[in-house]
């Protein structure tokens, strides 16, 4: 397997993930021992004290009994056989001073208080418990304590303990079993993330270095967050060779279209330089004809460029959009005439269709659909606008050939070739395709339909979301679509 495009070695993914997944399976067996020592520690503390303060209690009733509180034979034996720290018998004065205390057991740590009053007393420090129980004296008992005034006494019994470091040694082995098998399965799901992900980074590498045919495989166990980001970059891959390869035709398209006004005009320039034309006012035509084409289609170029680059400037504010389709049809009836076209203009009779728009960039967008028409129409072509679900439609209808269903969503892509052939050479082949971007940047969409009647025709239509008011103060839509002028 390759390393990555920075030169790192190529397991070093795989061991980042190991190490990573190691540290949380020692850090989880750290955590998870010291808890446990410090939970069978408390568990250890508590069972002994109730323990001891149950066997104190009972002790104290017996020694009391028996009268035997100071045979020390009998304590020495209960002390051995309930493996006692301490077990005696401590004189408390009325002041609440014992005679002398076990250690680490103190004056500070047993409530004197709670024992004067006749109730047990029991504690731990550390992992030392002890209790101490109020036993009442006769009196040889309290002249053998030889302390004055003393008529009470303290039954003091005190046991460690086992620490849970006793266990540490069971911790430590069920830790290594843990550990070696972590290693194992941080071994297992390193190399399972892992090597997609480097083979992710080598494709994207690929595709980098200009191989937009790059794939990412992916394999049957992977996970499907990795599939995921392998189809990812494969659809990033394959989006780049097509815009590649669109970019790749617009060029040589615009190329063309350069070359053949360029060609036009060098080929008459040549001939009346060289005399070898009689008609030199024919050839000066085309000259000015093809330098205004030429023009037209840089034109184009520029306004596409800036509509890619967000810098095309908008003015929108109302716009009566009737006016306009009226405006631009007047200005296009020459060229109609010329090209032997009827142009039929559809619009409504009284008032007009308000929209929210520029109004140079809608005439704009206008007059590329009327040229487009032209360029297919065999005899006719429909201009109107008209109010149609809710929307301001502005359409455009030729009778020429019809596009196939495959090539309609593509009819407004730059310098797209379909199978209907234009009957007319005319504009730069960009028009369709600045229509699109225009009809976007004002927040309307465009739309091409065909057939539209017995296999011919093409319909090119505009929506525009309309206004609820006119400038005005008026209803924003009225009136009625003429017949057709």
């Amino acid at each position: 397997m390759p390393g990555d495009q920075f030169g790192h070695p190529e397991g070093l993914v795989r061991r980042r993930l190991t190490v990573a997944i190691l540290g949380v399976v020692v850090g989880t067996l750290v955590l998870t021992v010291a808890g446990s020592l410090l939970l069978v520690r408390r568990a250890a503390v508590s069972t002994a004290g109730t323990e001891i303060t149950t066997q104190a209690q009972a002790l104290g009733d017996l020694l009391s009994l028996r009268g035997a509180v100071f045979d020390r034979r009998a304590i020495a034996v209960l002390k051995r056989v309930g493996s006692y720290d301490f077990l005696g018998v401590v004189a408390l004065t009325p002041s609440g001073q014992f005679a002398s205390l076990p250690g680490p057991l103190d004056r500070d740590l047993v409530d004197v208080s709670a024992i004067q009053a006749g109730n047990a007393v029991a504690g731990n420090v550390g992992l030392e418990v002890y209790v101490a129980v109020p036993v009442t004296l006769t009196e040889p008992e309290r002249r053998a304590l030889a302390v004055p005034a003393v008529d009470q006494a303290v039954l003091v019994v005190t046991r460690s303990v086992p620490r849970p470091l006793n266990g540490l040694v069971y911790f430590l082995l069920v830790g290594g079993v843990v550990l070696v098998v972590g290693a194992i399965v941080a071994t297992v799901l390193a190399r399972r993330i892992s090597a997609p992900l480097v083979r992710a980074a080598d494709t994207t590498h690929r595709i980098a270095e200009g191989d937009l045919d790059a794939k990412v495989p992916v394999g049957r166990h992977d996970d499907p967050e990795l599939k995921e980001l392998a189809a990812a970059i494969n659809a990033m891959g394959e989006g780049l060779s097509r815009s590649q390869g669109t970019a790749r035709q617009f060029l040589l398209s615009v190329s063309h279209e350069l070359r053949t006004p360029l060609t036009s005009i060098r080929g008459y320039a040549d001939a009346v330089t060289d005399g070898a034309t009689d008609d030199v006012a024919g050839a000066i035509a085309v000259i000015a004809s093809e330098a205004r084409r030429l023009e037209r289609l840089v034109q184009d170029l520029l306004d596409l460029a800036r509509l890619d680059a967000r810098q095309f400037s908008l003015e929108i504010r109302p716009v009566d959009c009737a006016g306009v389709v009226a405006a631009v049809a007047e200005g296009a009836r020459p060229q109609a005439a010329a090209l032997g076209i009827e142009l039929v203009v559809a619009v409504p009779l009284v008032g007009g269709l308000w929209i929210d728009a520029d109004p140079d960039r809608l005439g704009q967008v206008v007059a590329n659909l009327v040229e487009n028409a032209y360029k297919f129409a065999a005899r006719r072509v429909v201009i109107g606008a008209d109010l149609v679900a809710a929307s301001v439609v502005i359409w455009v209808l030729d009778d020429g050939p019809g596009i196939a269903p495959g090539d309609l969503p593509h009819v407004f892509d730059r310098h797209f070739t379909s199978d209907r052939r234009p009957a007319r050479r005319l504009g730069s082949g960009l028009g369709l395709a600045i229509v699109a971007e225009l009809a976007a940047a004002m927040d309307a969409t465009v739309r091409a339909e065909s057939p539209v009647d017995e296999g011919r025709g093409t319909r090119v239509a505009v929506w525009f979301r309309p206004r609820s008011t006119s400038p005005f103060g008026e209803a924003a839509v009225t009136g009625a679509p003429s017949p057709g002028t």
